[in-house]
């Protein structure tokens, strides 16, 4: 991979259709004759739910990103440079591979590190958008098995070969953009793709069995790689194997980067992230917590998704040890709690603040993820709870109507990383269908008008998705709208002096304005520079019928999954 993740917005292609959950790619359809993977190993590969990334090469010998670090040449991109990220000259850089000599590098130690942290899977980068190959391709001399290579062994079949053995799938990543390749992205690009397709034929037929493979097209239109054929390629030799949407085509799952994916339970999809910050090694990068590595896990699985966590070995071969401690953490913990997490779906309560919910047949597995809140309620559901316990210690107390469920739990029933709440119900919780429970914003189900709305899809996108207390739903506007005004119609004049906004896609919005209208003219309430996944905004008490969100600058279509307005405290 990769790249900061604020630079992936500057990545993505004009014209994207704004997605529904978690998708990252265009909605466009697979198109005729490209396979699809059988539901039955889409459903098995969902019950994984916790696999290791590892991006590692010769570039862990500078402690800089991978691919993104050669130079500021970005052949195929419209960008040059990356904030943020030390560059290393590109003459630099594809020499590393000559000192390259991880002498440390034990593939089944990496197996057993995966294993113990609870690790189904793991995927390798086997060729980054540096070009550099981990595999003994016979297409190429820039690789690990080159004759100038001091270590000069094929580290992706030593990993496949022990991941074979250790009983953990194998998933290969590939890059198809190759900034060292000379035919990439110039009038031979056609040759560059008989390339690009031979080196995944390789890869798939000479390492045994691949579960999974995790294509990194950089949101490059789909016939820039032939993606049909190359999608049909890997299923014809490898008939069960998932694969991701990152060819330009939708392919099995989505891969939101670096964030949690938004919960959706029709499309499959995993988050990718980091343990720390870079996703190659870097020394003394900052480490995530076991309590924001947990609540990742949680929330990714609460909403529906895989995780897949990333590592960066060190340049000797070794995954740093404090990272592997925090594996092992993790690990410690699923073996307590993984009933909550494995073979579990997300749901039926939408993910909040609260934290998630997981379940399997009967039972809802309820994950209360902040320890300072005694009381949670959460929306009615239309099955009753004939049982409850804390999973995690100690005793909750359970009250359930048409209204709502609330569960109180005493100081000492409350676990630091995730308190567990185990609800047996008188029927499958896939049927539990959550209600609703009202926020208390007067902008609730009012009538709501907007500048824009995608693709004119107003059933869809229109202004009151955003004024429905429904997080699940949004207002989205055109591909390249930079400007653009979401107004709601209170019914009455009413006193207000807060507003609580929630982005769909945090930092597209960059200035904005709350307006309220004055007879016939509109006056500034607040004005701000962004929104952000939520933003709370207090203000002086304010009457008024018609208020407006004014989004003044953008970056992309803005879209808004809720736009709350509540009464002045008396």
């Amino acid at each position: 991979m990769k790249k900061p993740y604020s630079f992936l917005l500057r990545v993505l292609l004009l014209g994207m259709v704004p997605a529904y959950g978690v998708a990252e790619v265009s909605a466009a359809e697979t198109g005729p004759g490209v396979s699809q993977a059988a539901p039955e190993d889409v459903a098995a590969w969902r019950k994984l739910k916790f696999g290791l990334f590892v991006h590692w090469g010769p570039v862990s010998l500078k402690g800089s990103e991978i691919g993104w670090s050669r130079g500021a040449e970005r052949p195929g991109l419209r960008i040059s440079g990356l904030s943020g990220v030390n560059q290393v000259p590109v003459e630099v850089y594809d020499n590393l591979y000559k000192k390259f000599n991880p002498t440390k590098f034990n593939a089944d130690q990496w197996v057993e590190i995966a294993k113990a942290a609870g690790m189904k899977y793991l995927v390798f980068t086997t060729k980054h958008h540096d070009g550099f190959c981990n595999f003994n391709s016979k297409l190429t001399d820039y690789k690990i098995t080159s004759p100038e290579s001091p270590y000069g062994r094929d580290i992706v079949k030593q990993l496949a070969d022990a991941c074979h053995r250790g009983d953990i799938l194998w998933g290969v990543y590939y890059s198809q953009p190759d900034w060292h390749h000379p035919d990439y992205y110039t009038e031979n690009h056609d040759r560059y793709i008989k390339y690009l397709h031979g080196q995944v034929r390789e890869l798939l037929t000479r390492y045994g069995k691949v579960s999974m493979i995790f294509f990194d097209g950089l949101g490059t239109p789909s016939e820039k790689w032939d993606a049909p054929t190359l999608i049909n390629l890997c299923r014809r030799l490898q008939p069960r194997v998932m694969i991701n949407n990152r060819t330009g085509l939708p392919a099995d799952f989505d891969t939101p980067e670096q964030r949690i994916g938004r919960m959706n339970t029709r499309r499959p999809w995993e988050t990718c992230m980091t343990i720390c910050r870079q996703w190659a090694w870097k020394p003394g990068d900052k480490m995530k917590s076991l309590k924001q590595c947990i609540d990742i896990l949680v929330r990714v699985v609460g909403g529906d998704g895989n995780l897949l966590l990333n590592v960066g070995p060190m340049p000797d071969g070794r995954i740093e040890p404090r990272q592997v401690e925090r594996l092992r953490q993790i690990g410690s913990w699923l073996k307590k709690h993984g009933e909550s997490i494995y073979d579990t779906r997300g749901g039926p309560f939408l993910t909040g603040k609260w934290g998630a919910s997981t379940y399997r047949g009967n039972t809802i597995y309820v994950h209360l993820l902040d320890s300072s809140q005694g009381i949670v309620t959460l929306p009615p559901i239309d099955k009753e709870i004939v049982s409850h316990k804390v999973l995690t210690g100690g005793v909750a107390e359970l009250k359930q109507t048409d209204e709502s469920i609330t569960i109180t739990l005493p100081e000492d029933a409350r676990d630091e990383i995730d308190t567990i709440v185990v609800l047996t119900l008188d029927g499958p919780a896939a049927e539990a269908k959550p209600g609703k429970l009202p926020s208390d914003s007067v902008a609730a189900g009012k009538k709501a008008t907007a500048s824009n709305v995608f693709g004119k899809m107003v059933g869809q996108y229109g202004p009151q998705m955003a004024v429905d207390d429904d997080p699940a739903t949004r207002w989205a506007t055109d591909g390249g709208t930079k400007e653009a005004w979401l107004e709601v119609d209170l019914g009455e004049p009413v006193t207000i002096d807060r507003a609580v906004i929630r982005e769909a896609y945090a930092g597209r919005v960059r200035r904005f304005e709350l307006l309220a209208k004055d007879g016939d003219a509109w006056k500034t309430i607040v004005q701000g520079k962004q929104l952000g996944q939520e933003r709370n905004l207090e203000f002086p008490s304010t009457t008024a019928r018609h208020v407006r969100l004014a989004i003044l600058e953008a970056t992309e279509g803005p879209t808004i999954f809720e736009f709350q307005l509540f009464a002045a405290k008396r």
